[in-house]
C-alpha cells in the first residue's frame, strides 16, 4: 500500500493536459493500486493521475454504489440529459459547488489488462466519471461550478 501526496489548487500540474498511456504495464497497474489506496485514504470517490503528480490519462473511481473501476485513456463518446450535483474535490479541500453535468454518458477506455472497455454511466457514477475525466484535461470542477464556496462545518 502506497499513499501518494495529493496535489492541491495552485500546483501547475492540475491545469495540464495529460498524455495518453501507450502500453499498460506492471508499473501502470502499480500506479493504479497506489491511486486506489490514496483515494480511499482520503475518503474520495475518484482520483485522477495528475492529482498525484502524474501526467497520464488514468483515473480510478469507487462511487460506493458498486461502481469500482480504473480507466486508462478514457473518452466520453456520448452524453444525454442534464443533472446538477454538489461536487467537492480532493485537490480543492474544504470547498464545494453545484455543477451541471450530463445525466447519462458513454465511456470508452482501456482496462488494467490493456483490453478495451466500454460502458454507460448514469446519475452519480456519471458525475464522478465526468469530474475525473475533466482532471485529465486540466479542468477543475470549480471552473464549471455555480455557487463555489467553502464547505460548512460538519455538525
Amino acid at each position: 500500500m502506497a499513499i501518494r501526496r495529493i496535489r492541491t489548487e495552485g500546483e501547475d500540474i492540475l491545469r495540464m493536459k495529460c498524455k495518453p498511456v501507450k502500453e499498460v504495464t506492471d508499473s501502470t497497474r502499480k500506479l493504479i493500486e497506489d491511486m486506489f489506496d490514496t483515494m480511499y485514504d482520503s475518503n474520495g470517490v475518484g482520483l485522477a493521475a495528475p492529482q498525484i503528480g502524474i501526467l497520464r490519462r488514468i483515473a480510478v473511481i469507487d462511487d460506493t454504489l458498486g461502481n469500482k473501476i480504473a480507466l486508462i485513456n478514457p473518452v466520453i463518446t456520448s452524453k444525454e440529459g442534464e443533472q446538477t450535483c454538489t461536487e467537492g474535490c480532493l485537490s480543492l479541500p474544504g470547498y464545494q459547488g453545484e455543477v451541471v453535468r450530463a445525466k447519462k454518458i458513454h465511456v470508452d477506455a482501456t482496462d488494467v489488462n490493456g483490453e478495451p472497455l466500454s460502458f454507460d454511466a448514469e446519475d452519480f457514477f456519471a458525475v464522478v466519471c465526468q469530474h475525473e475525466i475533466d482532471h485529465l484535461d486540466g479542468v477543475l470542477y470549480k471552473d464549471k461550478a455555480e455557487n463555489y464556496r467553502k464547505q460548512e462545518a460538519q455538525k
